[in-house]
């Protein structure tokens, strides 16, 4: 071999062994789960007839076709009024204010404690409109809902009792999906999300480790936001930043599993990569942020351990990237070596990363629904998609190890919550240019990558690379036809 084929196979079996350690991750994380699964957390006395008093923040930017129905929710949850503060904090730039502010005035008029704040300058986005709003708040815990959701009228009843412990600084329920029956698309965010929470936060939150504040769907103790040095905005996921420092200073976190607050994923591709680019551009500014102080801490080193793994698994995506472009050229190297060594070596790595991901989202999905056998069928779109993610998630990880400063870009919702609602034509479409060709590009290279591998008879790498063909292009063409024109022909009802 030359050198340079030398370096080109030693690279790739370097990326995909780093990749089967965090596939073999996931298997732990089921382990986790699976052994504590009868410890979830439960109050240990309850506050009668001493209710204290909740603070209910909305922050909301630009979302008027959500904001009114999320304000209507919010009043309705079953608590005190005397004992129930709203603050919805309005950062919007849009018609949005006004919606918000006439139905503020309308359940005002009602009797109900709600007041209407709203900033001109957005100076922290998010994590600034949640300070403000601390600021001026009365409550002695802080729930906070972002502005797609609809929280169940028990969310307080069923989480405040949490509070008796002394410890106990924020309460998180599961989110629920409103419209995951919409496409093949929001099927599978809520597939990847039920994963997320299930196993993630369960296996971690009942085996004694960290876990995350998800930035909605939950209440804390206000004196632990304080405690922990409030709400900071130098990462785009404050959420995640200020669990990891509440925790550091001994706070402890409660995952309720069986309560859910539903929301509404995305319907469009273009605003689905935009929230996990901030999902992931935020975890790697967190983990610079905040992952040295973890491993210098006294912790117990599972916790750290763990802590690890989470905060660094979008690096994963730069792996990915890599991986993508050594495929094919390495499948030529060794072919002219030896076909066989490919089933040898490679094909198990492959499957050690890929059957990891399909068994752990098996697992949630038995967890959740008694129709789980049916769901199996969309798991290689799942880990399609996730492949097709690479290019925008790898901007992400770069970007926030350069510190390249980056505005909030809040993921647009539009209120679809059946199969006949439409989003084609309104507004917060999303525009991109340069990254759909770099996907399409990338999808074309692996089919090529595929016809080479039928050609010559090397079997056993085909189905690998046709989740990668299948990925790129699905994300690369469905963004480009929802960006110009929306999509009748991908954006179909999921047929049962």
């Amino acid at each position: 071999m030359t050198p340079l084929e030398t370096l080109t196979l030693a690279t790739y079996f370097f990326v995909l062994v780093i990749l089967a350690v965090y596939g073999w991750h996931r298997y732990y994380l089921v382990y986790l789960y699976m052994k504590n699964k009868d410890r979830q957390r439960k109050p240990t006395a309850a506050f009668g007839d001493n209710l204290p008093k909740v603070t209910i923040q909305l922050p909301i930017f630009n979302e008027m076709y959500v904001a009114d129905r999320l304000i209507q929710a919010v009043c309705e949850i079953d608590y005190p009024r005397e004992l129930m503060e709203i603050q919805v904090l309005d950062d919007s730039t849009d018609e949005t204010t006004s919606i918000a502010e006439r139905a503020v005035r309308r359940r005002a008029a009602e009797g109900v404690n709600i007041t209407f704040l709203h900033r001109t300058d957005r100076t922290g986005y998010k994590a600034g409109a949640l300070e403000a709003g601390l600021k001026v708040a009365s409550g002695e815990f802080i729930a906070i809902f972002d502005a797609d959701f609809i929280p169940p009228v028990d969310f307080l009843r069923r989480t405040i009792d949490y509070f008796t412990e002394p410890k106990i600084a924020m309460v998180q329920a599961r989110w629920g999906h409103i419209n995951e029956d919409y496409s093949l698309l929001t099927k599978i965010q809520a597939i990847l999300l039920d994963g997320h929470f299930v196993l993630e936060h369960g296996g971690r939150n009942r085996s004694g480790c960290f876990f995350n504040f998800n930035g909605t769907a939950g209440i804390w103790r206000r004196v632990a936001i304080t405690d922990a040095g409030g709400w900071q905005h130098d990462t785009l996921t404050e959420d995640l930043d200020l669990s990891y420092r509440a925790q550091l200073r001994g706070w402890e976190f409660v995952f309720v599993q069986d309560l859910v607050s539903p929301a509404e994923v995305p319907v469009e591709m273009n605003a689905f990569k935009s929230q996990q680019h901030r999902w992931a551009k935020g975890s790697i500014q967190t983990c610079r942020k905040n992952l040295p102080k973890i491993l210098q801490s006294n912790l117990p080193l599972h916790v750290k351990v763990e802590a690890f793994f989470h905060l660094t698994a979008n690096f994963n995506y730069l792996l990915m990237c890599v991986l993508s472009v050594l495929m094919a050229p390495s499948m030529v190297i060794r072919y002219n070596m030896g076909w066989y060594e490919m089933l040898l070596i490679d094909v198990p790595l492959f499957f050690a990363a890929t059957a990891s991901v399909a068994n752990f989202y098996m697992v949630c999905q038995r967890e959740l629904h008694r129709d789980w056998t049916t769901r199996l069928k969309y798991l290689p779109f799942l880990m399609s998609i996730g492949i097709g993610l690479t290019v925008n998630n790898t901007r992400a990880v770069l970007e926030a190890l350069f510190r390249k400063e980056s505005e909030f870009a809040r993921t647009p919702k539009y209120s679809i919550e059946a199969q006949g609602d439409e989003w084609v034509g309104k507004k917060y479409r999303q525009n991109v240019v340069w990254q759909p060709v770099i996907e399409l590009a990338l999808g074309l290279y692996f089919t090529a990558t595929v016809f080479y591998a039928l050609a010559n008879g090397i079997y056993g790498t085909v189905p690998f690379l046709v989740l990668f063909q299948i990925g790129f292009l699905y994300t690369g063409l469905l963004s480009v036809v929802q960006q110009f024109a929306g999509s009748d022909l991908l954006l179909k009802p999921v047929e049962e």
